[in-house]
């Protein structure tokens, strides 16, 4: 199928058209992309970037081992981050991260509903028009395609319904609403289109890669491109594609030190689950683990069928490629049995592989990074004036081209809302009001009192994770992940209260950050207390 870009006026399908390029006057004098004017004579020659997004892969689980052609094509290639972070573990908090480069109290999305901001009238018409895509359109002259899951409430009939294509899309191929792989409804430039079961034809991954390959094909070659493709996979219902249904039979979830222990000295929601857990619940997170990968299995094949298109168009070698994930994913540790949300390294902490143009193969970095990071960078390797921004995340692009004697950040920010109404579930009347993502047993994922922020820092000397719940008792929780990286022993009440202290009120300037000032140097940054971290 033929893709065809969005009319200038609107999501309206019809003849191919393009952004005009700016002259190298005008793009150095208005449109902010400095680097435009060194390459003109070759504007095709502008660096091309696609980002491939995951939907709850960890990478603390092992959520990498199925894609061996993804580390491969892409980390082996180019660079592996370590030390990658979402500053929320949920859906449509990341992503609108991601968009915006912003963190969760700037751009107000603080969760997955409508009422939370997700996909809302006031998310399109505040945030929407200064996404990095956006910029890249209307600024740069980038074409512009996605296909996938967009945010978790886009398509909801109280917000403009599958006929909303936010700005900055050149090609919109968007899933309405959470992931499926089969029998949903998907917005082509603001016309829906409705998808069964039949695996040839519909199997959502397979549908984004097919698409994926056809803009490649058929887009203009007189300017670069920006391709964002949003996979279902791993996210549940976990629906594998036919041959792969029968793959990691003998995988089981990770019996690590944090797996069915209780989360002693942990927030109230972390020690109301239940240890150790039951023979059904391991029998069904097991079983859900081993789906997860399944359907990874179908994103390595969507990898693979995009490199090599880009290689045989004769376009890899200027093409940037991004691998992420929105939010990493837990399997029973903490005897809490599946989800994300939680403060810890397995729902914080995602895969992130780079390679492209500059970049070294077979590098790994330590240095932290963040998904609000993801817009200044590809906006920077577009020759952005990030200064022209309010992002609050800054461009790694320096890292990715190995500079030395990088100084750079020592901590994040991440910070989540609590969902829940302040009633008790009819069907487990025991548990206190507020509680919701519930399991049959009456364990429960999150409350309307889970709403927490962290600082996480790292640094040369120190791995530390500090946070605070905004509840009655303002519980804390602080962990040395150097000596404890399961993060199983709290030591909020036995570490030093100077830097209890330091670390309380980096929260707290973090808290009310925006833009340049959400970049100020940490409690233990390069020039502070230690010399310059490295790679």
């Amino acid at each position: 199928m033929r893709l065809l870009p969005l009319a200038s006026g609107g999501p309206r399908r019809g003849s191919p058209r393009h952004l005009p390029s700016c002259s190298p006057a005008l793009l150095l004098l208005l449109c902010g992309c400095l680097g435009v004017s060194r390459v003109a004579a070759a504007d095709s020659r502008r660096p091309n970037v696609v980002l491939l997004l995951a939907d709850d892969q960890d990478e603390v689980l092992g959520g990498m081992t199925p894609l061996k052609k993804t580390k491969a094509l892409i980390g082996e290639m180019g660079m592996t981050f370590s030390s990658a972070y979402v500053p929320s573990a949920l859906c449509c908090p990341s992503r609108a991260s991601i968009l915006t480069g912003k963190y969760p109290h700037n751009h107000h999305v603080v969760n997955n509903t409508l009422e939370g901001n997700c996909s809302s009238k006031s998310w399109q018409k505040i945030e929407e028009p200064n996404t990095f895509p956006a910029i890249l359109r209307s600024v740069c002259g980038y074409q512009t395609f996605f296909a996938g899951k967009y945010l978790n409430e886009y398509g909801a009939p109280d917000a403009g319904g599958l006929a909303h294509v936010p700005l900055g899309w050149s090609y919109w191929y968007a899933l309405e609403k959470n992931s499926k792989y089969y029998n949903y409804t998907l917005s082509i430039n603001g016309k829906a289109r409705k998808h069964g079961e039949n695996y040839s034809v519909d199997y959502l991954t397979d549908v984004l890669a097919n698409v994926s390959l056809d803009f490649l094909d058929y887009k203009s070659n007189s300017e670069p491109f920006f391709m964002m493709i949003s996979t279902p996979a791993p996210h549940s219902p976990w629906t594998a594609a036919p041959q792969y249904q029968n793959t990691f039979q003998n995988v089981f979830a990770p019996r690590n030190k944090n797996f069915n222990i209780h989360g002693t000295n942990k927030h109230w929601l972390i020690r109301q689950a239940k240890t150790p857990m039951t023979n059904s619940s391991i029998q069904f997170l097991d079983n859900a683990f081993r789906k997860r990968w399944q359907t990874l299995l179908s994103v390595d094949d969507l990898v693979e069928k995009l490199v090599k298109r880009l290689e045989f168009n004769g376009e890899l070698n200027n093409t940037y490629i991004f691998y992420t994930s929105d939010n990493g994913y837990h399997t029973g540790q903490f005897s809490l049995p599946i989800d994300k949300r939680q403060l810890y390294e397995f729902d914080i902490k995602v895969p992130l592989l780079v390679r492209g143009p500059g970049i070294k193969p077979n590098q790994t970095t330590k240095m932290l990074v963040a998904n609000i990071d993801l817009g200044p960078t590809i906006l920077d390797i577009a020759g952005y004036n990030l200064n022209k921004t309010q992002m609050d995340g800054m461009s790694f692009l320096p890292i990715l081209k190995g500079a030395s004697n990088l100084t750079w950040r020592s901590d994040v920010l991440v910070e989540y809302q609590g969902e829940g109404r302040n009633v008790t579930d009819p069907t487990c009347p025991s548990l206190s009001p507020g509680v919701s993502q519930c399991f049959p047993d009456c364990v429960c994922e999150d409350a309307y009192n889970n709403t927490y922020a962290c600082v996480r820092t790292m640094s040369h000397l120190w791995n530390l994770q500090y946070c605070e719940f905004d509840d009655q008792e303002v519980f804390v929780e602080v962990y040395n992940l150097t000596a404890d990286p399961h993060q199983i022993n709290n030591i909020a009440k036995s570490i030093d209260p100077e830097l209890l202290g330091k670390m309380n009120y980096r929260l707290m300037m973090l808290q009310s950050c925006s833009g340049p000032t959400c970049r100020t140097p940490g409690v233990f940054d390069p020039g502070r207390e230690e010399g310059r971290m490295r790679s």
